[in-house]
């Protein structure tokens, strides 16, 4: 598919602005991708992040996107998003030192008044319409929201040494995933509180203030693409390989 199909395929299936925002989360330095910016990295020859924002593009359930990246990257991908045809993109921002940094960064670039929101990895370009539509739709009722998926392989906790000292049961272990929805209002005020350098996920900034978070069944094709056997994996996804 060609870039022209891809978007004529998905600017087709756009309705109507509506919905609540979506932070996208691209300022990681791609240091396991052996040298390969993933975000630019081609998925059957669109780009990665094209086909992330395009996830969101597509949705009914989304308003507005901010993109929070390296500054060096911020023109690059405004260029991306005319290319890809991303009317719903509000704002490009420079991430900070961490990813919950950068969350915050993107949250207060937000429209005004904005309560709740969804932040997703810019490193997810398989998440589905239906992942999307549960995590807006939970997040109406709850102020801290996520998916994920159940955890497949036996569990071990080990000592420093590397020996195992306890088989986790695995019966209630989730692996999370992205879009996380979050209380815009309560995510900033809890940022200014606290260290974010300690935490690897919005729902954990969130719990560290006691508001606990809703699960949504997320996905396993809905994979964080981090090293290079990542691209072939999402690739063999897409042309529909499992």
């Amino acid at each position: 598919m060609n870039a022209t199909e891809f978007k004529l395929e998905f600017s087709a299936s756009c309705e109507e602005k509506q919905g609540i925002p979506v932070v996208i989360v691209a300022a990681g330095s791609s240091s396991r991708m052996k040298g390969i910016d993933k975000q630019f990295a081609t998925l059957l020859g669109i780009p990665l992040l094209a086909r992330t924002l395009t996830a969101f593009e597509k949705s009914q359930y989304i308003s507005s996107i901010v993109v929070v990246t390296q500054k060096n990257k911020i023109e690059d991908i405004k260029h991306l998003a005319e290319k890809y045809m991303i009317s719903k993109l509000y704002n490009v921002v420079q991430g900070g030192d961490c990813r919950e940094q950068s969350v915050e960064k993107g949250l207060a670039a937000l429209p005004e008044n904005t309560k709740k929101a969804l932040v997703h990895d810019g490193a997810r370009p398989l998440v589905s319409q239906e992942i999307i539509k549960n995590t807006v739709i939970a997040l109406e009722g709850n102020d801290c929201v996520a998916c994920g998926v159940k955890v497949k392989d036996t569990i071990k906790k080990v000592d420093e040494d590397g020996y195992c000292i306890e088989t986790v049961d695995r019966k209630n272990l989730i692996s999370i995933q992205t879009p996380q929805g979050v209380n815009v209002a309560k995510f900033l005020e809890i940022a200014t509180k606290t260290d974010l350098n300690q935490f690897t996920d919005d729902t954990s900034v969130m719990e560290f203030a006691g508001i606990k978070t809703k699960l949504v069944d997320g996905d396993y094709k809905n994979i964080k693409v981090t090293t290079p056997e990542d691209i072939t994996l999402a690739t063999a996804y897409l042309e529909g390989e499992f």
